[in-house]
């Protein structure tokens, strides 16, 4: 009996879930990058950042996202890097396996000058539904261009409206 009523209660989830990835639907998506594990070709340094996504369903599982963003490295490394893109996710499946993939401008200011460069990033993660409208969303990430590469880990909250 309690194995019905969890199966029950997984396919009420899956539906739930379901809805919140419909055409027409908003998402706000800010979440903290790096934790230490992202590393920078460019900096040579391990760094630290901050991000926000948002954006609508233009068809059932897909959204197109603005994307806005931060990240400063430690051990007394000059270079910050500053983010706007635009890019876009596809859920796999109706409890939130995604993938996603965006065009960015990035702006490094350094001692020496500033570089501004195109870069391509992709990422990979799953929207855990802790309510009806708010996911916890655990990712992975790589960004790459002509002088800067990082992969790395975040993790963020959803909320869907």
């Amino acid at each position: 009996m309690k194995k019905l009523v969890l199966l029950v209660c997984l396919l009420v989830a899956t539906v739930a879930a379901q809805a919140q990835f419909e055409k027409g639907k908003w998402i706000l998506n800010p979440s903290i990058s790096g934790l230490g594990l992202s590393h920078s070709t460019e900096t040579d340094k391990t760094s630290f950042g901050v991000e926000a996504k948002g954006g609508a369903f233009l068809l059932n599982n897909v959204a197109l996202l603005l994307h806005a963003g931060a990240s400063w490295n430690d051990n007394g490394s000059d270079t910050d890097l500053y983010t706007l893109g635009l890019g876009g996710r596809y859920y796999f499946s109706k409890v939130g396996i995604y993938l996603g993939a965006d065009v960015k401008v990035n702006r490094w200011e350094e001692t020496e000058g500033n570089k501004t460069r195109v870069s391509f990033g992709s990422e990979a993660g799953y929207a855990f539904f802790l309510s009806k409208t708010v996911t916890l969303e655990p990712a992975v990430y790589w960004d790459v261009n002509k002088d800067y590469s990082e992969f790395g880990f975040k993790v963020g909250f959803g909320l869907y409206f």
